[in-house]
């Protein structure tokens, strides 16, 4: 059976993202939840199967109990998995809310 992880980094800090809720909603129409760890990873356990899921960030509460602002309070990967055997990993590089441009003076 197929095996899925994920690692999320916050590029502003260049650190892991660690304590971040996660959920996987499997193929098979089940859900796992879970948090990533100090290195800001999270590997699912049990067997994932051939299908459609998704994987679901829970990042406003993170970037709130942080004190930053977010532009994305969840972020959502939907993912296919054709093969039976084969390890799927999700990255995801964190990013708080965009700066509001600056006027430039003419």
């Amino acid at each position: 059976m197929s095996t899925l992880s994920t690692h999320v980094l916050d590029a502003e800090r260049g650190r892991p993202a660690a304590g971040i809720a996660v959920a996987f909603e499997l193929p098979d129409g089940s859900t796992t939840t879970g948090a990533t760890d100090v290195d800001g990873r999270l590997r699912l356990e049990s067997a994932v199967g051939v299908g459609t899921g998704a994987i679901s960030f829970r990042t406003g509460p993170w970037f709130a109990d942080r004190g930053r602002a977010t532009f994305y309070p969840e972020i959502r990967v939907a993912f296919a998995i054709d093969a039976d055997d084969e390890h799927y990993h999700v990255a995801l590089l964190l990013s708080p809310s965009p700066t509001p441009p600056t006027e430039v003076a003419e």
